[in-house]
């Protein structure tokens, strides 16, 4: 018998469907609106990838979807 506790669980930083490659898809297309000149739509998808990388699920309602994009 051993006297050591379990270990804390604990979820990866990118979870709830959001896979690595979403996340870069959003860094790859802010990179490309950027060298485009579409500096308005890069801060949009600059957002999306940040609440990604902070372990967050993409958005399913409207209010969500407002939150993510800082509307």
């Amino acid at each position: 018998m051993s006297n050591q506790r379990r270990g804390k669980m604990k979820p990866a930083s990118v979870s709830d469907g959001a896979s690595m490659g979403t996340v870069m898809f959003f860094k790859e297309a802010k990179l490309a609106l950027e060298q485009s000149g579409n500096d308005d739509a890069a801060f949009y998808f600059e957002q999306v990838e940040e609440w990604l990388r902070a372990g967050r699920g993409l958005p399913t309602s409207a209010r969500e979807v407002s939150k993510v994009l800082a509307l």
